[in-house]
């Protein structure tokens, strides 16, 4: 007698297994393309305006800016978090995750710093407006 006796799973498990993994798969969703180009356009501004960005108490570039942003986006597309480039900037730009302190931006060393919030959502509507962000 042999011992050693396989057992074919069930069909059942492949389809317990298949449902699983397309739940898992599920809940990570890109922003849909039109906000995406929105968020895309709005950190390649923030890249090329000379402004800087200040986070937790330190200026940096807009290229370093635009880099930190991204790691933020793709978080939150990974917990489904986003559908617009509002929530974006609500949930991702606005203030720092570590420390609640918000995000600030100033465009020339004179001048008085925004909340990036506020600036984001400008550059937002100036983008829409010029029709750009389609």
């Amino acid at each position: 007698m042999n011992k050693h006796r396989f057992h074919r799973p069930s069909p059942a498990w492949g389809l317990l297994l298949a449902s699983l993994l397309l739940a898992l798969a599920s809940q990570a969703a890109p922003l849909p393309a039109p906000a995406r180009a929105e968020v895309d356009g709005l950190l390649n501004k923030l890249q090329s305006s000379g402004c800087q960005f200040n986070r937790n108490g330190s200026w940096y570039s807009g290229a370093e800016a635009k880099t930190h942003l991204l790691r933020k986006l793709d978080y939150l597309e990974g917990k489904d978090a986003i559908r617009s480039a509002e929530q974006f900037i609500a949930l991702g730009a606005s203030t720092s995750s570590s420390s609640g302190k918000p995000y600030l931006v100033r465009c020339g060393s004179n001048s008085t710093p925004q909340e990036s919030a506020a600036w984001l959502n400008a550059e937002l509507k100036a983008l829409r407006a010029s029709g750009q962000s389609k």
